[in-house]
């Protein structure tokens, strides 16, 4: 076989591997693989602003589509800004690769001009992380990445890359399967254990099947339904496995944790059996860990073997993929008796409804309801923050809706870049991004890539003014003392709040959208909502900003109290 560059066989990876997108910035040390990628047409090559952006798009490509998300990025400060989003994506459980460029390998340790050891940067953010030292290595490291990046629990994986070690000719072999010694994911189900979990559902009382992300992750969200309605067992989710079941099932009951429904949490509370699945059970659901589900045995399946018993004890461990186990548990459960169980709970959820206050004015939830109401199919992705939580509250998720947002780590954002990379990867679905004005203006240069590309996504902004999450808490525990967290402040007013006029927002995110090449419609009354929405629908190339007024004072109702348990609910106040 006749030699070739690094450069050329990461190209032919490229193809073997069926990538059709790469989200790529250039730079010095990677100038060469732009050129190898200028020469081929299976792949196109998204050129977003900056690469803090370009992993997060990459990342929602990757949980919109099922496939790997794949990034290119060079050396130095190119590599850094990897580091969020690989945060993200690591927490999250998203397949990325992510290729870094690296200086030639003897510059390598001599602080040599946009040199950074990025391996040892992200080693406990990575799944695998690796720096290619030899040509002959370069085919087998990137199969083997590709098939780290999706197997057993999935991640993002980091491959730096030496300019000369690319420059250097070798074999044009890629090869067809890996052997990783030290690397067996765990396939099947123990079915032993699984029949003691089975044993325990049939015994219980009060059982209650607890949904996490790693339903959604193994696409099991159709055989869980199946599961629930064959056991006649309720069901609740962390926010990332909202969706597991379709959120206008009966037998749903809601999110728990922080921000859950009153009805999730006390559900969590009184049950005697948690048969939980793909789940971390990390702080933001357990609240006080002594007092998480105390009454319950429990029941834990999980991919991650580290994940089980990491922060809540369990009685019986599944080490497997959800979708198998779910399978498997489909030929063994039958219809439990939960009638009175469920009365209970349906008892809690009219005494204590998720539903926000009646307002003359617009509220987060009139804008979310308008969504639920005129989109049939959709992709929602949110940033992180108060509207975050309201979109995980009110937000109707079914068969031909999904929610995707930075639930682990909580990077704002993440919304906008994740609606582009949504997009990309679903040209012919909707796709609706909805960020606070805080979180927007965190990569709000995105809106070029979407102008660029042509992507009528719809970016909501729920603009309060404020930094609205960090202001609830001020607002509730800490006196009311607004430190950091007016989106007004500045040097006409700071210190000064209450004695001056309030200076005028900035920006007009209107006229930046029409600077952009997008377009932008101001919202300011519950009656606009619908009309904006359907205007944003009729575009078939250009991104649309619609900015929705929100009122400071809209909380996120329930919440739980700093170092409180799930019982522990401020409903409002």
């Amino acid at each position: 076989m006749k030699k070739i560059s690094g450069n050329k066989l990461l190209v032919k990876a490229l193809r073997e591997e069926g990538v059709d997108t790469i989200f790529g910035y250039p730079g010095a040390c990677t100038i060469d693989i732009s050129d190898e990628l200028y020469k081929q047409d299976f792949t196109k090559v998204i050129l977003p602003r900056q690469e803090v952006a370009l992993v997060h798009e990459a990342d929602a490509y990757a949980r919109s589509t099922g496939k790997t998300g794949v990034c290119l990025v060079t050396s130095g400060p190119g590599a850094t800004n990897l580091v969020t989003g690989l945060a993200t994506a690591y927490y999250d459980s998203v397949p990325l690769v992510c290729f870094t460029g690296q200086v030639a390998r003897h510059l390598i340790g001599n602080d040599a001009f946009q040199e950074v050891d990025i391996v040892g940067i992200t080693r406990s953010i990575t799944k695998y992380g690796v720096v290619v030292k030899k040509r002959e290595d370069l085919g087998r490291i990137i199969k083997e990445a590709f098939y780290i990046a999706r197997t057993g629990r999935p991640g993002p994986v980091l491959i730096d890359l030496p300019k000369d070690v690319m420059a250097e000719l070798g074999s044009g072999e890629y090869p067809e399967s890996v052997n990783i010694r030290g690397y067996k994911p765990s396939t099947g189900v123990h079915i032993g254990q699984l029949k003691r979990a089975i044993k325990m559902l049939g015994k219980a009382k009060r059982p209650l099947f607890l949904a996490g992300g790693g339903v959604i992750i193994s696409g099991a969200r159709k055989e869980f339904t199946c599961l629930a309605e064959r056991t006649n067992v309720p069901v609740v989710t962390t926010v990332m496995g909202r969706g597991a079941i379709p959120t206008n099932h009966p037998l749903y009951i809601g999110n728990l944790g922080m921000h859950g429904a009153y009805a999730s949490n006390m559900a969590v509370s009184e049950c005697d059996l948690l048969f939980s699945i793909g789940t971390r059970f990390n702080d933001r659901i357990t609240g006080k860990l002594h007092s998480f589900a105390p009454k319950a045995q429990i029941v834990h399946i999980d991919i991650d073997t580290a994940a089980i018993s990491k922060n809540v004890q369990v009685d019986v461990p599944i080490v497997a993929d959800a979708k198998e186990a779910v399978e498997k548990l489909l030929e063994y459960v039958e219809r439990y008796d939960t009638e009175k169980w469920l009365g209970k709970i349906y008892g809690w959820k009219k005494e204590y409804p998720l539903i926000m206050r009646e307002k003359p004015v617009m509220t987060p939830q009139d804008v979310i309801d308008t969504i639920n109401r005129i989109f049939d199919e959709a992709i929602i992705v949110t940033d992180v923050g108060q509207h975050q939580m309201f979109t995980a509250q009110f937000a109707e998720i079914t068969e031909k809706k999904q929610l995707i947002m930075s639930g682990g780590l909580g990077t704002m954002g993440y919304g906008l870049p994740g609606a582009i990379g949504a997009k990309i990867g679903n040209p012919d679905t909707y796709v609706i991004s909805i960020s606070g004005d805080g979180g927007m203006q965190m990569n709000i240069q995105e809106l070029a890539t979407a102008v660029l590309e042509e992507l009528p996504i719809i970016s909501c902004i729920f603009n309060n003014n404020n930094l609205g999450m960090v202001r609830q808490w001020q607002k509730l525990f800490y006196g009311k003392r607004y430190s950091m967290t007016c989106l007004r402040s500045g040097a006409a007013c700071r210190g000064r709040c209450g004695e001056v006029p309030c200076p005028e927002y900035t920006p007009d995110f209107v006229k930046l959208a029409e600077s952009y090449g997008a377009k932008g419609i101001h919202i300011t009354k519950k009656e606009e909502i619908e009309p904006a929405f359907l205007e944003a629908m009729k575009s078939k190339k250009t991104p649309y900003v619609l900015e929705f007024d929100i009122d400071p004072e809209d909380l996120v109702y329930p919440m739980i109290r700093p170092g409180g348990t799930l019982e522990d609910m401020i409903m409002d106040c």
